[in-house]
């Protein structure tokens, strides 16, 4: 017996569009294999690293932790979102300046989840900035440019 499909519309990026999906798929899935963001990435399937961090509804998720129906009616961003008209979104631009990614795996959570932060805190602290990264884990470098392309977009933002 086949299993049943929801309808489910979401708006991606300024997108909207309505797909049939198994109730038990997850959303780090749709956004991947049915709307081709690759993007978001996969690391640990269980909401640890962070790497698969997407704006839904204004307020960063792990993508792995969510099913894809309950993001009906949604508005999602995923990274690919950000730039516009081939001009980096600010904070993809201080990453760039400020050396804070080196394999990249990360950065798409990474920014994400700081975009988040820079909503709701425009100008924060180090330390605000380290406990708001603290659920995204990078392997390669340190996390201190992180902080610093951070720093630096939060400088433009304001």
């Amino acid at each position: 017996m086949a299993e049943e499909r929801s309808a489910v519309t979401m708006t991606v990026n300024g997108r909207t569009s309505e797909h049939h999906i198994e109730p038990r798929r997850l959303l780090v899935h749709h956004l991947r294999d049915e709307l081709r963001l690759t993007g978001t990435h996969v690391g640990c399937d269980t909401s640890s690293c962070g790497a698969c961090t997407a704006i839904v509804d204004g307020k960063a998720v792990k993508t792995c932790t969510m099913l894809a129906v309950q993001a009906d009616g949604a508005e999602v961003t995923t990274i690919e979102g950000l730039a516009r008209n081939g001009t980096l979104h600010p904070l993809q631009e201080a990453f760039r300046e400020e050396h804070g990614l080196q394999c990249g795996f990360c950065t798409p959570g990474m920014i994400m989840t700081a975009i988040d932060l820079l909503e709701r805190n425009a100008a924060p602290s180090e330390s605000e900035i380290r406990h708001a990264l603290e659920g995204n884990y990078c392997r390669c470098t340190g996390y201190h440019n992180i902080v610093r392309a951070v720093q630096r977009a939060a400088g433009t933002l304001k």
